[in-house]
């Protein structure tokens, strides 16, 4: 049995998950040994690189800027990467980052700078 315990957001989260034998022997055959792999296996791709420098841009987008409204933030975080799609990835990111409130606004979301946690 595995529990998972924290938050989505405001909201808590408590899951129970529960394995016969046979699913943790297929669990533990479809994950590979952290101590079997190669310093070169653990080193991030080349796009997940990317992606780390993407996101240390939006939060400093974002810690600059202190507080910013759902639709513009969408627009710079989609020009940002490339697309809607990526934009929206990013936004959802920032909606669950610990450095980051989200307040109603008249309108839409806020997106505030609250620091490091």
């Amino acid at each position: 049995m595995v529990r998972i315990r924290g938050r989505i957001g405001d909201w808590p989260v408590d899951l129970t998950v529960e394995l016969d034998p046979q699913d943790w022997a297929q669990l533990a055959a479809a994950v590979p040994s952290v101590t079997t792999q190669s310093p070169a296996a653990v080193a991030p791709a080349p796009a997940q690189a990317d992606q780390d420098g993407q996101w240390q841009t939006v939060l400093e987008l974002l810690r600059r800027a202190g507080r910013i409204e759902g639709p513009q933030l969408m627009a710079q975080l989609a020009a940002l990467a490339g697309g809607e799609v990526a934009g929206k990835r990013l936004l959802v990111r920032l909606r669950h980052c610990e450095q980051v409130r989200m307040e109603a606004g008249a309108d839409a979301p806020v997106y505030c700078w609250v620091g490091e946690a």
